[in-house]
C-alpha cells in the first residue's frame, strides 16, 4: 500500500481536520495514512508554545484507530534551543514515525511576511540550509525530513525558489548529512501541482540519489481532506525518474510501499 505519510489533524494546532474525514479521504484514493501532529517548542517563546500537542492525549484518542493503514507519528520542528525537549517528546508515547522540519529561523515563523524582512535571499536561504544541515546531525533519532522546499512556499522574494543551481553546495550539505544519518527524504506534494515547483525540485532528488540516498516517503502535508493524497501521481513520477523506493514506518521501521 502506498502512504500518505504526511498530515495534520485536529491536534495540530493549524488543522481542524477530523481524524475520520481524514482516514475516509486516504481510503478513498486507496491510501495508507500517517498522522504527523506538529510538535514546535520554543515558538513563540519557551513556556508560550503554540504548535505544542498533548503525546498521551493524541496516543489515547488515536491508538485504537491504529491499523495496516494508518500510522502515528508527529512533525518535530528542529531548533538548537528544543534539542532536549525534542528528544524527550519523541520518546513520550511509540510513535510510528518521526519526520522532522525547519519551520523558524531566529525564532521567526518562516510562513509570516516579518520573519523576511531586512534580509537577502542568498544569505538567508544559506542560513537556512545550514540550519537544518546542523539539526539533522543533532536529531539522530529522527526517520524523515519533511519539505526541504518549506522556505520557498512563503518568501516575499521575486523568485523564491531553492533553485540547486544557486545553492548546491548548501544542498548537497544537507543531503549529505541525511544520507550518512540514514535519514530518508520526504517528496512533498504541496508544490508539485505546477511545473515550475516539479522544475525546481527534480534536481535536489536526483543529487539525493548520486549522493546515495535510497528511498523517500511521500506526504501530502494535509491539513484539509481534500488534500490528502494530492499530486501523489506526479511525485511517484519524480521518485520512479531517480530510481528511489517510496517508503513509509511503522514502529520506527522502514517498510517498502507495496505498489512502489
Amino acid at each position: 500500500m502506498l502512504f500518505d505519510s504526511h498530515s495534520h489533524t485536529v491536534f495540530s494546532a493549524d488543522s481542524e481536520m477530523p481524524a475520520e474525514e481524514a482516514l475516509a479521504a486516504a481510503r478513498a484514493k486507496g491510501l495508507g495514512l500517517v498522522f504527523t501532529e506538529h510538535c514546535d517548542y520554543d515558538y513563540p517563546a519557551a513556556g508560550e508554545e503554540t504548535f505544542l500537542f498533548d503525546p498521551d492525549a493524541y496516543w489515547a484518542a488515536y491508538e485504537p484507530l491504529r491499523s495496516a493503514g494508518l500510522s502515528l507519528g508527529v512533525e518535530m520542528g528542529m531548533m538548537e534551543s528544543a534539542r532536549e525537549k525534542n528528544a524527550a517528546f519523541a520518546a513520550r508515547v511509540p510513535f510510528d514515525f518521526v519526520l522532522a522540519s525547519i519551520h523558524f529561523l531566529r525564532v521567526k515563523d518562516l510562513y509570516h511576511p516579518e520573519a523576511y524582512e531586512g534580509r537577502e535571499k542568498g544569505e538567508m536561504y544559506r542560513e537556512y540550509f545550514s540550519v537544518m544541515r546542523a539539526e539533522i546531525y543533532a536529531h539522530p533519532y529522527i526517520n524523515a525530513l519533511a519539505h526541504i522546499d518549506y522556505i520557498a512556499r512563503s518568501a516575499p522574494f521575486e523568485n523564491p525558489e531553492i533553485s540547486y543551481g544557486d545553492f548546491a553546495d548548501e544542498i548537497d550539505a544537507v543531503l549529505r548529512a541525511l544520507v550518512e544519518t540514514e535519514t530518508v527524504i520526504e517528496i512533498n506534494t504541496r508544490r508539485l501541482g505546477t511545473a515550475r515547483g516539479i522544475k525546481e525540485l527534480a534536481p535536489v532528488y536526483r543529487r539525493y540519489r548520486e549522493l546515495g540516498g535510497r528511498h523517500v516517503t511521500i506526504g501530502s502535508d494535509a491539513h484539509v481532506p481534500a488534500a490528502v493524497g494530492a499530486y501523489f501521481d506526479r511525485a511517484l513520477d519524480l521518485a520512479h525518474a531517480f530510481d528511489l523506493r517510496v517508503v513509509t514506518f511503522r514502529e520506527r521501521k522502514l517498510r517498502i510501499c507495496s505498489c512502489c
